[in-house]
This record gives structure tokens, sequence and C-alpha cells, in this order.
């Protein structure tokens, strides 16, 4: 009788790659919106003066945003070009031109 094979374990990759320009890009935005504020906000159940807040700094700092986005595509064409349109990518949220 021969004794059974093993299969070959797989492991977890150790490593992993992250986009600089998207997370300086998704980093900066979300302190342009003023999103920690309004998320701390919206966990203490003030789900409207959350969305207000945000919005009014939305507002507040749109040309702020806008030279971010501007700064990232830049920095995107510059580094791979156009193939993928996303530039800036926090969890469920993307940003793509």
């Amino acid at each position: 009788m021969v004794a059974k094979k093993r299969a070959p374990r797989r492991r977890a990759r150790r490593s992993f790659n992250i986009s600089a320009i998207e997370a300086g890009t998704a980093l900066s935005l979300a302190q342009s919106t003023g999103f920690a504020d309004s998320f701390q906000q919206a966990l203490s159940g003030d789900l409207a003066g959350a969305v207000n807040n945000m919005s009014s700094t939305i507002l507040s700092n749109k040309s702020k945003i806008i030279g971010t986005i501007g700064a990232a595509a830049v920095a995107r064409m510059a580094t791979k070009g156009f193939g993928s349109l996303q530039v800036a990518k926090l969890g469920p949220v993307k940003v793509k031109l």
C-alpha cells in the first residue's frame, strides 16, 4: 500500500501592493470633505447633520478638491497613462475620470 500524497498547502501572500497616487488622493479627499467628522457624527446617530456637515465642507473646499483630482490625473498620466481611469479609491468609494 502506498501512502497518499498530501496536497500542497497554499500560503497567504505576505505582501500587497498599494498605489501611492490613489491612496494619497483618497486621503486628501477624505480630509478635504470632512469625512472623519461627518462619519463620527453619523455614528452618533445624527445622519442629517452628518450629510449637511459634509455637503457644506465640500462646497467650501471645492477648489481644493478639484485641484487634488487634477493633480492626481496628471500624476496618473505621467506614470501609467489612462489605462484605468480610476484616480482614487478609499474603501467602496472610487473616483474615476
